[in-house]
C-alpha cells in the first residue's frame, strides 16, 4: 500500500527508512508542543491550544503527505505565534480576554486568502515581487523578536525603571536554568544529537523539578509561578479544546476592517516568504528540486500550508506553516509522504502526553526560543549592505523596530514603507512592484488609523 500512495522505489527508499526519518522529524519540531502553549497561553487556554497544536499539525502534514507527497512536516511558526499572542492581542487589542477571537479571525482569513492564491498559482508570483533584503531583514528581525521572548519568558531581560530593560537575577532559579538549558541545546547540537532542542527542554525541566524539591524554586500561583511537575490527577485535559474552537470574531472585523486588515496582512507577508523558503530548502537538501532549481508539485505544498494555517485558526491556534526541522528527516533518508505520515501519526500520540507537555514552564521552554532565534538571525548575513539604501534600510528597520517596538507588524511596516519611499526619491519607482505598491498602501492607510486613533 505504502509503495503505490507514495511511489517508494521510485525515489529510492523503504518504508522502514521513512519512518525513522519520520520519528526524527517529529522529535526535532515537539518543541512546539511545549512552547506554543506557553505563547498562545498568555491569551488563550493553554490546555485548548495543545491539542488545537497538535491535531493541527497533523492534518497539515497529513495533507503535505497524500497530496504532495513530500517529507515536509507543518505546524504553528514561531515568530507568528508571538505577533499572535503579544503584538495583536496584548498590544494592539488591549488584551481584552476575547481579543484571541479577533487574532482567530485574521488567521482563518490569511488561511483562506492563501488557499486561494494557491489555486490560482499566485503565491510564487507574490513572493518575486518581494526584494530579497527585506525577506532577510524580516527574517533576522522576527529572529530577533523570538529570542527576545524567550529572555523575558526566564527573566533574563526584565523591567528596569531607569533604563526601561535590565538583566535579570542570577540568584533567580528560572534565569539559571534557562541558560544553562541554553548551552546545553548547543551542546547538542554540536554533537548532532537527534531532537537536541527537545532534548535541552526536557533536561531544563527537569532541572526545574529538582530545584523545585530542594526549595530553590518555589511556585507562586498569585504571582504567576507554577508547579512543574505535571498533574495526572485532572487526566488528558484535551477537553479545553472547547474553549479555543471556532472562537471567531467577525462583527469586530467588520467594525475595524482597515485594522482588521493590517493585522491579516501582517500574518500574510511572514508566512507567505517563510514557507515558500523553508520548502525550497528542504526540498534542495533532499534533492527534489528540478534542474532549474524549482520544485515540482509546488502548489501542493503551498495547497497544505494553507488548509493547515485555515483548520488550525478553527481548532484555535496561530498560523501553520512548514518546519525547517524538515530538513532532520531528510538527513535521515526521509524523501516521500510517508515520512510526513509518520511524523503526523506521532502529533496524533501526543494528545495522550497533553499534561507533560502543558506543565513544561517557560524557562525550560525559553531555551528553545533563543536557539531558534539564533538560526533565524543568521539570514542577516545574506543581506547586501552595499547595495542600493533603500534595500539597506528596508532590512535594517525590519530588524530595529521588530524587537525594539516589540512587534513583527510593526517592523514590516517600517521597513516596507521605508523602502518605497526611497525608491521614489531614487528615482527608482519603477522597481516598486504592484505588489509592493499595494502593501504600502495598506501600512499607510494603517498609521491614518493610528493618527487620528479611528479603530
Amino acid at each position: 500500500m505504502f509503495e503505490k500512495v507514495f511511489h517508494l522505489s521510485e525515489n529510492g527508499t523503504t518504508v522502514k527508512r521513512e519512518v525513522i526519518a519520520g520519528l526524527t522529524t517529529f522529535l526535532t519540531m515537539a518543541y512546539i508542543l511545549a512552547v506554543n502553549p506557553n505563547i498562545l497561553g498568555t491569551v488563550m487556554d493553554r490546555s485548548g491550544v495543545f491539542v488545537a497544536t497538535a491535531l493541527a499539525s497533523a492534518i497539515a502534514t497529513f495533507i503535505m503527505a497524500f497530496l504532495a507527497n513530500y517529507p515536509i512536516a507543518l505546524s504553528a511558526g514561531l515568530g507568528l505565534n508571538a505577533y499572535f499572542a503579544y503584538t495583536v492581542c496584548l498590544d494592539e487589542l488591549g488584551g481584552d480576554e476575547n481579543a484571541f477571537t479577533i487574532a482567530l479571525t485574521a488567521v482563518l482569513v490569511e488561511g483562506i486568502i492563501f488557499i486561494i492564491l494557491s489555486i490560482f498559482k499566485a503565491r510564487e508570483q507574490i513572493i518575486n515581487g518581494i526584494p530579497a533584503n527585506l525577506k532577510n531583514g524580516i527574517s533576522a528581525g522576527i529572529g530577533l523578536f523570538v529570542a527576545f521572548i524567550g529572555l523575558q519568558n526566564a527573566n533574563i531581560v526584565v523591567k528596569n525603571d531607569s533604563t526601561k530593560v535590565g538583566l535579570g537575577s542570577f540568584a533567580d532559579p528560572a534565569m539559571a536554568l534557562a541558560l544553562i538549558g541554553f548551552v546545553l541545546i548547543l551542546v547538542l547540537v554540536h554533537f548532532h544529537v537527534t531532537g537536541a532542542v527537545l532534548v535541552g527542554i526536557l533536561l531544563t525541566w527537569v532541572m526545574g523539578m529538582i530545584a523545585e524539591k530542594i526549595g530553590w524554586y518555589v511556585p507562586n500561583p498569585d504571582a504567576g509561578v507554577y508547579s512543574v511537575f505535571p498533574n495526572f490527577a485532572q487526566g488528558l485535559q484535551l477537553g479545553g479544546i472547547a474553549n479555543t474552537a471556532f472562537k471567531f470574531n467577525f462583527k469586530w472585523a467588520g467594525e475595524h476592517l482597515i485594522h482588521f486588515i493590517a493585522i491579516v496582512f501582517s500574518f500574510l507577508y511572514v508566512d507567505l516568504f517563510d514557507t515558500v523558503g523553508t520548502v525550497v530548502g528542504v526540498a534542495d537538501k533532499a534533492g527534489l528540486l528540478d534542474k532549474d532549481g524549482k520544485l515540482p508539485r509546488v502548489g501542493r505544498v503551498l495547497m497544505a500550508d494553507a488548509i493547515g494555517t485555515a483548520a488550525g485558526a478553527c481548532l484555535g491556534t496561530s498560523t501553520i506553516t512548514s518546519f525547517v526541522e524538515s530538513s532532520a528527516g531528510v538527513a535521515a533518508g526521509g524523501r516521500t509522504g510517508l515520512t510526513a505520515f509518520t511524523t503526523g501519526v506521532m502529533f496524533v500520540l501526543s494528545l495522550l502526553l497533553s499534561p507533560i507537555f502543558l506543565a513544561i514552564p517557560g524557562f525550560a521552554t525559553a531555551p528553545a526560543l533563543l536557539y531558534v532565534g539564533m538560526l533565524m538571525i543568521s539570514s542577516a548575513k545574506k543581506i547586501d549592505y552595499d547595495g542600493d539604501i533603500a534595500d539597506v534600510a528596508g532590512a535594517y528597520m525590519a530588524m530595529l523596530m521588530m524587537p525594539l517596538a516589540y512587534s513583527i507588524a510593526t517592523g514590516i511596516m517600517f521597513a516596507i514603507l521605508v523602502w518605497v519611499i526611497l525608491k521614489v526619491v531614487e528615482g527608482k519607482a519603477k522597481d516598486v512592484s504592484p505588489v509592493m505598491w499595494v502593501v504600502f498602501a495598506l501600512f499607510a492607510a494603517r498609521i491614518v488609523t493610528l493618527v487620528t486613533n479611528f479603530q
